[in-house]
């Protein structure tokens, strides 16, 4: 397995939840870590957790469905670390109900954040990695857009569009030797997933970010002649 020191990683919706415990993961192996997110006091907290453990970390806030947010923050971020190795979106947002009862406007957010975003994000670092000729871009999807069902359409819908994105990119840019994946967990224990009444029972049967995070770091390490296309994560017994 390869080492990840000493590389670079952006981590978007790094605030909390998935995002914050893969930042985290990354900086335990020597990755240095831009976060972003909408919540600066979030990002701002991990990044000083970071630095005061001997990590290296950076942060600026802007909301993903924003495209020129993005292209403003990333620059920003990446004047302070350097180009990036390593893109993780991860930044995400769903609302749950009936397809007649979700307004269109919390419909078009939710494909504006869940693809738009990872889209924005991927644009603004993809160039400095296909001149670098080397790189590893990691989507984060859900089971949910590997099955559709009741109540989940808006959600599902821009899940199902990360998965075509993540294909379309890997056969596009694999020649340039650099890694798109898109994965799929199932349900995490996130504040997410606790406001959608998502975890029954006891919620240390059911996955938790820093279970998750561990797979993200084994797939980073593969050797680069290796490449995960996608893969589908549920907790064992929950």
């Amino acid at each position: 397995m390869q080492s990840l020191k000493n590389k670079t990683a952006l981590v978007t919706g790094a605030g909390k939840g998935i995002g914050k415990a893969i930042a985290q993961a990354l900086a335990a192996e020597g990755v240095s870590v831009a976060l972003l997110a909408r919540t600066e006091k979030d990002i701002k907290q991990l990044a000083d957790e970071i630095i005061s453990n001997g990590g290296k970390a950076v942060y600026a806030t802007a909301d993903v469905s924003d495209r020129l947010a993005v292209e403003k923050a990333v620059s920003n971020l990446r004047a302070s670390l350097g180009k990036f190795d390593i893109l993780i979106n991860n930044a995400g947002t769903g609302t749950f109900g009936g397809f007649l009862e979700l307004d269109p406007e919390v419909w078009e957010q939710q494909v504006k954040v869940n693809l738009f975003g990872v889209y924005y994000v991927t644009r603004a670092v993809l160039p400095e990695m296909m001149e670098a000729k080397t790189g590893d871009i990691i989507n984060i999807s859900s089971t949910a857009g590997k099955s559709g069902s009741a109540v989940t359409s808006a959600y599902s819908a821009s899940k199902f569009a990360v998965f075509g994105l993540s294909e379309s990119l890997m056969q596009e840019v694999r020649k340039y030797n650099i890694r798109v994946t898109a994965l799929a967990p199932s349900t995490i224990v996130t504040e997410l997933a606790n406001s959608a009444n998502l975890i029954k029972g006891d919620p240390e049967r059911v996955m938790h970010p820093e279970d998750f995070a561990e797979l993200v770091i084994a797939q980073l390490k593969l050797h680069p002649r290796l490449l995960l296309k996608e893969a589908s994560i549920f907790s064992t017994n929950p």
